[in-house]
């Protein structure tokens, strides 16, 4: 997507006016001007030349944003600032100084009697013209709305400031028609007729409807401003230089100069100012400015850092692997950027109003003049005032803001919290969905397993298992590598991989296999009670993986892959809101099942090959709007498909691209938020819709004079003008409320969260505290008297693994012993003791 900078625009009208321009161009394929932040984002084939020139030709300016440095994608933050501002700001105290002159004449002194010089007090003529130079002073401070609004009346699309240029255009036209007349009146020596055609200037509303306007024009530019303002302090993050090591010598230089490769170095308080990676050094890195999270993470070398993070205690010299516009910063400044350009599905209907409503409103104004005098209206000041107030008081601005206003604040409430909705229409759509479907790697769980459960046919088990896993990569693998890493390794040959079963070698001349049951029963039978305990293993979740070497069974090694520790909480949040959670996995259905069940997941669908989570996906979309959350690149079609994809910001970059919302934090309690702040931004249109209509609906009628006759409400111009200055302004603020939706029950990070965060470390405090035992395991071999069948050794293979402490026991009735493995802190008399309360003797 091209994105342009747009000029002149004032309100909805020409936001529309230039969108149809350039939609018009050929090889446009779709167009989004947005009135908030007076940009344009184009997407198609055709040129920036012809694109511009369309603009030019429908009366407006355009041009092509820039950087701030060629370089760098990160766009200067003074881009968003509303220049326009400090302008109005002008305009306004001067038109209000030269307002309350012309008020105190006109209104202070005919109304209220208030003071005048002697020779003014009494004469009509010389009051008229203070007037009409007080308000020609004042349309010359605000001719900007005349000449915009004539550009667009003689363009053939008309605007805002066509309604506020015929309104006040068409007051001081009056009041100069009754001035001359007054002065016929005054030489014909009728002072009466003279004295009634005071009554008929309307100069202070003239005047009054231009400040007024001026007047909300500048509240809504300092309430846009705000809009933005976390779009700006993203942007402000970005580090202007960075110290770079260069023939051993450390450098300062501009943070575009730094290329990928280059070796910087972060000093203690100062930012990161490019993503790399630690070669030296370990510290303390405060990542909030792009996750929120307030815990300073620990890095050390291999692990990466992220540009505008503060480097909080140790030194680091790191290794440029990202600069310019592929720093994470960047991206994320991109994608809200990127958001704010497009327009949300809801916003085409206040368009297509806005389109057509400033021609709507003239020709109404003018049925509403030509209506009071042909009902024969007292006289033709009033018919007039009433076409003056119909003019006045229309706002297609507020329709035109209502949409991107909302869009633009939850977007920055979002970015602040580490959700990033890439698009308009995906804020919009996100609080629209009933069911969301969850990849279970990496999303669900941590996508990183662990060892939970070691069952020993042989002491040969753990390094076998090693040996053979070591050489593979897959994460099964890995978790056996990393639980048994200080076990002696054993030297494999001929390692090879059998896809979806397991791994296969040799070892002293004998086969070695480890993998899935189905793989072992290829070749040996599993023992019925290791069979028992692996079904049981699997209905908690976890993954048995046999072992045997040349057809005798050395046991099996559970592996599990644990849920994230606000997994369940998040899902519970979810169900809450009313949202269906779907589990998608390729594992088998048993331990699909026992994580479901244990996450608290609706439904779950297992055995899903990596190409069938798109038809998945596709079949759920079906029965209404559905999102999938996922980090892979097997996850890449689904997220396309689904109506909005949510993309784990740890997960593949061609995962985050096919997505439509980026959880930076990688967490899954960000999706019941995703979900909550898109609601209340939905929310926040339909009131600003509601409203901006109703206004219109109620004001208009009421402008013309409907209920005069009927309950005696008659408007002044003047009030419709200040109706309408705080109408858009209104929308503005309503919007901004946003900025205090409460992501979570209890505030931005729950107190629940907090303690599932606490519980989670004590889990896997525990899980490494047990690793550690079974590393430290004593073996320990009784020598037994009186055990005459393998009745008798079930007995004390019973009693000895029931025993707290021990992990296993090999027992022989023929060898008339049992090798105990067991914690170091077990003795030997403990276990003699057990055995003999069974009725055998323990002789050593």
């Amino acid at each position: 997507m091209k994105q342009y900078n747009v000029t002149g625009m004032s309100c909805a009208a020409c936001s529309a006016r230039v969108e149809k321009a350039v939609l018009g161009v050929e090889g446009v394929t779709s167009c989004a001007v947005s009135l908030l932040t007076n940009s344009m984002g184009v997407e198609g084939s055709a040129s920036p030349e012809k694109i511009i020139a369309a603009v030019e030709k429908a009366g407006y300016g355009a041009s092509e944003k820039k950087t701030e440095k060629t370089d760098v994608a990160v766009p200067a933050s003074d881009a968003l600032e509303y220049k326009e501002t400090p302008k109005l700001l002008k305009r306004l105290i001067v038109s209000v100084a030269f307002l309350l002159v012309l008020m105190y004449v006109s209104m202070g002194h005919t109304m209220w009697g208030w003071p005048l010089p002697a020779s003014l007090a009494e004469n009509h003529i010389a009051i008229g013209l203070i007037q009409l130079l007080l308000t020609v002073i004042i349309m010359v401070i605000n001719q900007k709305f005349f000449i915009n609004g004539a550009k667009g009346l003689l363009r053939g699309s008309p605007n805002m400031d066509t309604l506020v240029a015929m309104g006040s255009g068409a007051a001081f036209v009056y009041s100069v028609y009754a001035l001359f007349a007054m002065t016929f009146a005054v030489q014909r020596g009728d002072m009466s007729a003279a004295h009634g055609y005071m009554h008929e200037f309307y100069f202070e509303s003239a005047a009054m409807i231009l400040t007024l306007i001026t007047v909300g024009k500048t509240l809504e530019a300092m309430a846009k401003g705000k809009t933005t303002n976390a779009l700006k302090s993203l942007m402000k993050l970005a580090p202007k230089t960075a110290v770079i090591v260069r023939d051993g010598k450390e450098t300062e230089v501009p943070v575009e100069k730094v290329k990928i490769g280059d070796v910087f170095v972060v000093r203690p308080g100062d930012n990161v100012p490019v993503d790399g990676v630690v070669v030296e050094g370990s510290s303390a890195v405060n990542e909030s400015a792009l996750t929120g999270e307030s815990i300073p993470v620990d890095k050390t070398a291999g692990d990466s850092v992220s540009a505008a993070t503060v480097n909080q205690s140790g030194f680091l010299k790191c290794e440029a692997t990202r600069v310019g516009e592929d720093t994470t910063l960047s991206q994320i400044i991109k994608m809200v950027s990127d958001a704010a350009a497009t327009k949300a599905p809801i916003a085409k209907i206040a368009d297509k109003v806005s389109g057509i409503f400033v021609p709507t409103v003239i020709g109404i104004a003018l049925l509403t003049v030509i209506g009071w005098l042909t009902l024969g209206s007292e006289t033709v000041g009033f018919a007039l005032a009433r076409g003056i107030s119909v003019l006045v008081i229309s706002c297609p601005c507020a329709l035109g803001l209502a949409t991107p206003v909302a869009i633009m604040v939850g977007n920055g409430v979002g970015a602040r919290h580490g959700i990033l909705f890439k698009t308009a229409a995906s804020l919009e759509e996100m609080g629209r969905i009933k069911r969301i479907a969850l990849d279970k790697t990496g999303t669900v769980t941590r996508g990183e397993p662990i060892v939970t459960d070691v069952i020993k046919c042989s002491e040969d088990l753990v390094p076998v298992a090693y040996s053979l896993e070591k050489m593979s990569e897959h994460p099964l693998s890995k978790a056996i590598v990393k639980y048994a890493e200080e076990t002696a390794s054993l030297e494999i040959s001929d390692f090879r991989i059998l896809p979806g079963s397991g791994l296969e070698g040799v070892l002293d001349g004998k086969r070695i296999i480890g993998g899935n049951a189905e793989l072992i029963n290829s070749v040996t039978d599993i023992p019925e009670e290791l069979q028992d305990k692996a079904n049981s293993l699997a209905e908690e979740g976890k993954t048995p993986l046999f072992f045997a070497v040349d057809g005798e069974i050395l046991g099996l090694i559970a592996v599990a892959d644990t849920l994230k520790p606000d997994s369940k909480m998040a899902i519970a949040r979810l169900s809450e809101m009313g949202v269906e959670t779907v589990m998608l996995t390729g594992d088998n259905e048993r331990t699909a099942n026992a994580i479901g069940r244990s996450a608290g997941i609706n439904k779950v669908i297992a055995e899903v090959k990596p190409d069938g989570k798109e038809k998945v996906v596709r079949e759920l979309s079906e029965n209404g709007k559905t999102a999938m959350v996922g980090d892979g690149i097997n996850d890449a079609p689904a997220l396309t498909r689904a109506d909005v994809g949510i993309a784990i910001g740890a997960g593949a970059d061609v995962a985050i691209d096919a997505a439509d919302v980026v959880l930076v934090k990688s967490r899954p309690s960000d999706v019941p938020r995703a979900v909550k702040l898109s609601r209340a931004t939905l929310r926040t249109i339909h009131q600003n819709l509601f409203w901006a209509f109703i206004y219109n609906v109620i004001g208009i009628p009421l402008a013309a004079g409907v209920f005069i006759n009927l309950l005696g409400w008659e408007m002044n111009p003047m009030f419709g003008a200040a109706a309408m200055s705080l109408s858009s302004f209104c929308v503005v603020m309503n919007a901004l409320r946003l900025n205090f939706v409460k992501l979570d029950k209890k505030g931005a990070i729950s107190q629940d969260e907090a303690s599932a965060e606490i519980s989670y470390e004590v889990n896997i405090e525990e899980i490494k505290i047990t690793e550690r035992k079974l590393k430290n395991m004593n073996k320990i071999t009784l020598k037994i008297e009186g055990m005459m069948c393998p009745h008798c050794e079930a007995r004390v293979k019973q009693t000895l693994e029931g025993t707290a402490g021990v992990k296993s026991a090999d027992v022989s009735h023929k060898a008339g012993t049992a090798i105990v493995t067991c914690a170091d802190t077990v003795t030997k008399d403990t276990l003699a003791a057990v055995v003999e309360a069974q009725g055998y003797k323990v002789i050593g």
